[in-house]
Protein backbone atom coordinates (compact mmCIF):
# COMPACT_ATOMS: atom_id res chain seq x y z
CA UNK A 1 0.00 0.00 0.00
CA UNK A 2 0.99 3.63 -0.47
CA UNK A 3 0.26 6.79 1.50
CA UNK A 4 -2.59 8.19 -0.57
CA UNK A 5 -4.35 9.40 2.58
CA UNK A 6 -1.28 10.41 4.57
CA UNK A 7 -2.20 12.94 7.24
CA UNK A 8 -5.94 12.72 6.56
CA UNK A 9 -8.63 12.00 9.15
CA UNK A 10 -11.74 10.03 8.22
CA UNK A 11 -14.96 9.30 10.09
CA UNK A 12 -16.87 6.21 8.96
CA UNK A 13 -20.40 5.56 10.20
CA UNK A 14 -21.34 1.91 10.21
CA UNK A 15 -17.60 1.38 10.37
CA UNK A 16 -17.48 -1.73 12.55
CA UNK A 17 -18.45 -4.32 9.95
CA UNK A 18 -18.95 -5.01 6.27
CA UNK A 19 -18.10 -2.22 3.85
CA UNK A 20 -17.36 0.17 6.70
CA UNK A 21 -14.79 -2.11 8.31
CA UNK A 22 -13.18 -2.94 4.99
CA UNK A 23 -12.90 0.75 4.22
CA UNK A 24 -11.48 1.57 7.65
CA UNK A 25 -8.74 -1.01 7.14
CA UNK A 26 -7.93 0.31 3.66
CA UNK A 27 -7.87 3.93 4.76
CA UNK A 28 -5.50 3.17 7.64
CA UNK A 29 -3.25 1.17 5.31
CA UNK A 30 -3.05 4.29 3.14
CA UNK A 31 -1.94 6.53 6.00
CA UNK A 32 -5.24 7.85 7.35
CA UNK A 33 -6.42 8.05 10.92
CA UNK A 34 -9.96 6.76 11.31
CA UNK A 35 -12.88 7.25 13.66
CA UNK A 36 -15.13 4.18 13.64
CA UNK A 37 -18.66 5.32 14.49
CA UNK A 38 -21.05 2.44 15.05
CA UNK A 39 -23.77 1.01 17.26
CA UNK A 40 -21.92 -2.31 17.61
CA UNK A 41 -19.63 -1.83 20.59
CA UNK A 42 -17.86 -5.19 20.54
CA UNK A 43 -17.10 -5.16 16.84
CA UNK A 44 -16.15 -1.49 16.86
CA UNK A 45 -13.76 -1.79 19.77
CA UNK A 46 -12.20 -4.93 18.29
CA UNK A 47 -11.58 -3.22 14.96
CA UNK A 48 -10.09 -0.16 16.63
CA UNK A 49 -7.77 -2.41 18.63
CA UNK A 50 -6.76 -4.23 15.43
CA UNK A 51 -5.91 -0.95 13.70
CA UNK A 52 -3.96 0.43 16.64
CA UNK A 53 -3.25 4.08 17.35
CA UNK A 54 -4.53 5.14 13.92
CA UNK A 55 -8.14 4.35 14.89
CA UNK A 56 -10.62 5.09 17.64
CA UNK A 57 -14.14 3.77 18.20
CA UNK A 58 -17.05 6.05 19.07
CA UNK A 59 -20.35 4.43 20.04
CA UNK A 60 -22.85 6.08 17.71
CA UNK A 61 -26.57 5.72 17.08
CA UNK A 62 -27.06 7.58 13.81
CA UNK A 63 -30.77 8.06 14.48
CA UNK A 64 -29.72 10.59 17.14
CA UNK A 65 -28.34 13.85 15.74
CA UNK A 66 -26.47 14.47 18.98
CA UNK A 67 -24.57 11.20 18.44
CA UNK A 68 -23.54 12.21 14.92
CA UNK A 69 -22.42 15.63 16.12
CA UNK A 70 -20.47 14.01 18.95
CA UNK A 71 -18.70 11.63 16.56
CA UNK A 72 -17.61 14.54 14.37
CA UNK A 73 -16.45 16.47 17.42
CA UNK A 74 -14.55 13.40 18.65
CA UNK A 75 -12.67 13.21 15.36
CA UNK A 76 -11.62 16.85 15.67
CA UNK A 77 -10.70 16.51 19.34
CA UNK A 78 -8.74 13.30 18.84
CA UNK A 79 -7.02 14.08 15.54
CA UNK A 80 -7.30 17.91 15.23
CA UNK A 81 -9.50 18.03 12.11
CA UNK A 82 -11.78 16.05 9.78
CA UNK A 83 -10.94 15.51 6.11
CA UNK A 84 -13.34 12.71 5.16
CA UNK A 85 -16.90 11.92 6.26
CA UNK A 86 -18.15 8.54 5.01
CA UNK A 87 -21.89 8.19 5.65
CA UNK A 88 -22.03 4.42 5.38
CA UNK A 89 -24.40 3.28 8.14
CA UNK A 90 -27.53 1.65 6.81
CA UNK A 91 -30.16 -1.03 7.22
CA UNK A 92 -32.33 -2.98 4.80
CA UNK A 93 -35.22 -1.86 6.95
CA UNK A 94 -38.92 -2.21 6.25
CA UNK A 95 -39.76 -5.38 4.35
CA UNK A 96 -42.93 -6.54 2.65
CA UNK A 97 -45.35 -5.56 -0.12
CA UNK A 98 -46.30 -1.91 -0.41
CA UNK A 99 -49.89 -2.47 0.75
CA UNK A 100 -48.72 -4.04 4.02
CA UNK A 101 -45.81 -1.84 5.09
CA UNK A 102 -45.95 -0.50 8.63
CA UNK A 103 -45.29 3.21 8.91
CA UNK A 104 -43.05 2.76 11.96
CA UNK A 105 -40.82 0.40 9.97
CA UNK A 106 -40.64 2.92 7.13
CA UNK A 107 -39.77 5.67 9.61
CA UNK A 108 -36.76 3.83 11.05
CA UNK A 109 -35.54 2.96 7.55
CA UNK A 110 -35.61 6.62 6.55
CA UNK A 111 -34.06 7.70 9.86
CA UNK A 112 -31.06 5.39 9.53
CA UNK A 113 -30.45 5.52 5.80
CA UNK A 114 -31.41 9.02 4.66
CA UNK A 115 -31.90 11.36 7.62
CA UNK A 116 -28.63 10.22 9.18
CA UNK A 117 -26.82 10.78 5.89
CA UNK A 118 -28.17 14.32 5.68
CA UNK A 119 -27.16 15.00 9.28
CA UNK A 120 -23.73 13.49 8.67
CA UNK A 121 -23.30 15.93 5.80
CA UNK A 122 -24.51 18.78 8.00
CA UNK A 123 -22.03 18.17 10.79
CA UNK A 124 -19.16 17.38 8.46
CA UNK A 125 -19.80 20.67 6.66
CA UNK A 126 -19.82 22.44 10.01
CA UNK A 127 -16.16 21.59 10.61
CA UNK A 128 -14.99 21.46 6.98
CA UNK A 129 -16.25 24.84 5.75
CA UNK A 130 -13.91 26.87 7.99
CA UNK A 131 -10.95 24.88 6.61
CA UNK A 132 -12.26 25.23 3.04
CA UNK A 133 -11.58 21.61 2.20
CA UNK A 134 -12.89 18.13 2.81
CA UNK A 135 -14.69 15.21 1.23
CA UNK A 136 -18.11 13.77 2.04
CA UNK A 137 -18.91 10.29 0.74
CA UNK A 138 -22.14 8.33 1.19
CA UNK A 139 -23.29 4.79 0.42
CA UNK A 140 -26.20 4.41 -1.99
CA UNK A 141 -27.30 1.21 -3.76
CA UNK A 142 -28.42 -0.16 -7.14
CA UNK A 143 -31.88 -0.09 -5.55
CA UNK A 144 -31.64 3.70 -5.69
CA UNK A 145 -31.37 3.77 -9.48
CA UNK A 146 -33.34 0.73 -10.68
CA UNK A 147 -36.52 -1.05 -9.65
CA UNK A 148 -37.04 -4.51 -8.30
CA UNK A 149 -33.71 -5.03 -6.57
CA UNK A 150 -34.53 -3.88 -3.04
CA UNK A 151 -37.35 -3.23 -0.56
CA UNK A 152 -39.47 -0.16 -1.22
CA UNK A 153 -38.43 2.08 1.68
CA UNK A 154 -34.79 1.08 1.28
CA UNK A 155 -34.93 1.91 -2.43
CA UNK A 156 -36.43 5.32 -1.69
CA UNK A 157 -33.71 6.15 0.82
CA UNK A 158 -30.92 5.09 -1.50
CA UNK A 159 -32.36 7.19 -4.34
CA UNK A 160 -32.61 10.05 -1.89
CA UNK A 161 -28.92 9.76 -1.06
CA UNK A 162 -28.05 10.31 -4.71
CA UNK A 163 -30.25 13.40 -4.92
CA UNK A 164 -28.85 14.70 -1.65
CA UNK A 165 -25.30 14.13 -2.87
CA UNK A 166 -25.93 16.22 -5.98
CA UNK A 167 -27.65 19.00 -4.05
CA UNK A 168 -25.05 19.29 -1.30
CA UNK A 169 -22.20 19.03 -3.82
CA UNK A 170 -23.57 22.12 -5.55
CA UNK A 171 -23.73 24.06 -2.28
CA UNK A 172 -20.34 23.06 -0.91
CA UNK A 173 -18.34 23.26 -4.13
CA UNK A 174 -17.41 26.94 -3.55
CA UNK A 175 -16.05 25.95 -0.12
CA UNK A 176 -13.62 23.44 -1.60
CA UNK A 177 -15.61 20.46 -0.32
CA UNK A 178 -16.37 17.54 -2.61
CA UNK A 179 -19.48 15.39 -2.14
CA UNK A 180 -19.91 12.01 -3.83
CA UNK A 181 -21.64 8.67 -3.38
CA UNK A 182 -20.73 5.08 -4.09
CA UNK A 183 -23.20 2.47 -5.37
CA UNK A 184 -22.06 -0.96 -4.16
CA UNK A 185 -23.37 -4.00 -5.99
CA UNK A 186 -24.14 -7.28 -4.25
CA UNK A 187 -21.46 -7.45 -1.57
CA UNK A 188 -21.09 -10.40 0.77
CA UNK A 189 -21.92 -9.25 4.31
CA UNK A 190 -24.26 -10.04 7.19
CA UNK A 191 -26.80 -7.67 5.64
CA UNK A 192 -26.91 -9.41 2.27
CA UNK A 193 -26.75 -12.83 3.94
CA UNK A 194 -29.91 -12.01 5.87
CA UNK A 195 -31.76 -11.69 2.57
CA UNK A 196 -30.81 -15.20 1.48
CA UNK A 197 -32.39 -18.43 2.64
CA UNK A 198 -29.69 -19.15 5.23
CA UNK A 199 -30.01 -15.89 7.14
CA UNK A 200 -27.46 -13.43 8.50
CA UNK A 201 -25.06 -16.03 9.89
CA UNK A 202 -24.76 -17.96 6.62
CA UNK A 203 -22.02 -15.92 4.98
CA UNK A 204 -20.84 -18.89 2.91
CA UNK A 205 -24.38 -19.45 1.65
CA UNK A 206 -24.68 -15.80 0.74
CA UNK A 207 -21.37 -15.93 -1.10
CA UNK A 208 -22.55 -18.94 -3.11
CA UNK A 209 -25.95 -17.37 -3.84
CA UNK A 210 -24.48 -14.06 -4.93
CA UNK A 211 -21.78 -15.78 -6.94
CA UNK A 212 -24.30 -17.73 -9.02
CA UNK A 213 -25.87 -14.55 -10.35
CA UNK A 214 -22.92 -12.16 -10.32
CA UNK A 215 -22.16 -10.55 -13.65
CA UNK A 216 -18.43 -11.10 -13.15
CA UNK A 217 -18.81 -14.65 -11.78
CA UNK A 218 -18.16 -13.62 -8.20
CA UNK A 219 -19.87 -11.45 -5.62
CA UNK A 220 -18.44 -8.15 -4.51
CA UNK A 221 -16.36 -7.76 -1.37
CA UNK A 222 -15.98 -4.92 1.11
CA UNK A 223 -12.48 -4.48 -0.27
CA UNK A 224 -13.89 -3.78 -3.75
CA UNK A 225 -15.96 -0.92 -2.36
CA UNK A 226 -13.11 0.31 -0.18
CA UNK A 227 -10.89 0.67 -3.25
CA UNK A 228 -13.48 2.88 -4.93
CA UNK A 229 -14.02 4.87 -1.75
CA UNK A 230 -10.28 5.40 -1.48
CA UNK A 231 -10.17 6.94 -4.95
CA UNK A 232 -13.15 9.21 -4.32
CA UNK A 233 -11.77 10.61 -1.06
CA UNK A 234 -8.17 10.90 -2.24
CA UNK A 235 -6.55 13.88 -3.93
CA UNK A 236 -6.58 11.87 -7.16
CA UNK A 237 -10.30 12.70 -7.39
CA UNK A 238 -9.77 16.41 -6.76
CA UNK A 239 -11.91 17.35 -9.79
CA UNK A 240 -14.71 14.86 -9.03
CA UNK A 241 -17.84 15.96 -7.17
CA UNK A 242 -21.58 15.35 -7.33
CA UNK A 243 -21.35 11.82 -8.72
CA UNK A 244 -22.68 8.42 -7.64
CA UNK A 245 -20.10 5.86 -8.71
CA UNK A 246 -21.40 2.33 -9.43
CA UNK A 247 -19.12 -0.42 -8.10
CA UNK A 248 -21.42 -3.27 -9.05
CA UNK A 249 -19.92 -5.37 -11.86
CA UNK A 250 -22.18 -3.53 -14.29
CA UNK A 251 -25.44 -4.34 -12.52
CA UNK A 252 -26.91 -0.87 -12.95
CA UNK A 253 -25.60 -0.45 -16.49
CA UNK A 254 -25.53 -3.95 -17.99
CA UNK A 255 -28.62 -5.26 -16.25
CA UNK A 256 -29.02 -7.58 -13.33
CA UNK A 257 -31.31 -8.75 -10.57
CA UNK A 258 -30.89 -9.29 -6.86
CA UNK A 259 -30.30 -12.99 -6.14
CA UNK A 260 -32.20 -12.96 -2.87
CA UNK A 261 -34.92 -15.21 -1.53
CA UNK A 262 -37.74 -12.77 -0.83
CA UNK A 263 -40.40 -15.31 0.01
CA UNK A 264 -39.59 -14.97 3.70
CA UNK A 265 -40.77 -11.37 3.53
CA UNK A 266 -44.21 -11.63 1.97
CA UNK A 267 -45.59 -10.24 5.23
CA UNK A 268 -44.08 -7.22 6.99
CA UNK A 269 -41.33 -8.27 9.36
CA UNK A 270 -39.46 -6.55 12.09
CA UNK A 271 -37.03 -4.02 10.69
CA UNK A 272 -33.99 -5.86 9.37
CA UNK A 273 -30.58 -4.94 10.76
CA UNK A 274 -31.78 -2.34 13.27
CA UNK A 275 -28.96 -3.42 15.57
CA UNK A 276 -26.37 -3.05 12.82
CA UNK A 277 -27.20 0.46 11.75
CA UNK A 278 -24.00 2.12 12.92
Amino acid sequence: MSDRLHGKVALITGGASGIGAGTARRFVSEGARVVIADLQVGAGEALAAELGSAAVFVHTDVTEESNIAAAVDAAVEQFDHLDVMFNNAGIMGAMGPIAKLRSEDVDITFAVNLRATLLGMKHAARVMIPRRKGVILSTSSPAGVMGGVGPHAYSATKAGIIGLTQSVAAELRPHGIRVNAVIPGAVVSAMTADLTAGGADDIDGARASLGRTALMNRPGTPEDIAAAALYLVSDEAAFVTGIALPVDAGMTRAGGTAPFSTGRYEEPSSVLHAGLRG
